[in-house]
């Protein structure tokens, strides 16, 4: 993780736990306001959202802190300012569909392409979907 990425992601964390938006605990009087403040997502935003939270599917709240997801994990990095780390909407998706060739074999987060967990269309709206947060 460069010293950006690591800089972004903590002063998002930062940001969230000082300003009481804190990811594992709803919120339900501030839903309203942060509704209108959000933009509203695409189709393909929406259906990649729902790929994400789906423990079915794409299951990324087992490890990841990601906005309005309640119960998130910690293993993984929060999933904030995702364009800035991510750049190119294709290292994204690489890393999505296998993880192992950026951060090597010993990686914790499955290969969800590699592995058929979920399909080449599904990853590329999880990808839309996050370059929104």
């Amino acid at each position: 993780m460069t010293s950006l990425i690591r800089a972004i992601t903590v002063s998002g964390a930062a940001v969230l736990f000082t300003t009481g938006l804190a990811l594992s605990a709803p919120s339900f009087a501030a839903e309203p306001a942060a509704a209108a403040a959000a933009p509203a997502l695409t189709k393909d935003q929406e259906e990649g959202k729902e790929i994400a939270f789906n423990k079915a599917q794409g299951n990324c709240l087992a490890c990841h802190a990601i906005s309005n997801g309640q119960l998130p994990g910690n293993i993984g990095p929060m999933l904030i300012a995702m364009k800035a780390r991510y750049p190119n909407k294709e290292d994204l998706f690489n890393v999505i569909w296998d993880p192992r060739k950026k951060f090597g074999r010993g990686v914790i987060m499955p290969p969800m392409g590699d592995h058929k967990i979920l399909t080449k269309e599904q990853i590329d709206k999880v990808v839309d979907y996050l370059y929104t947060l």
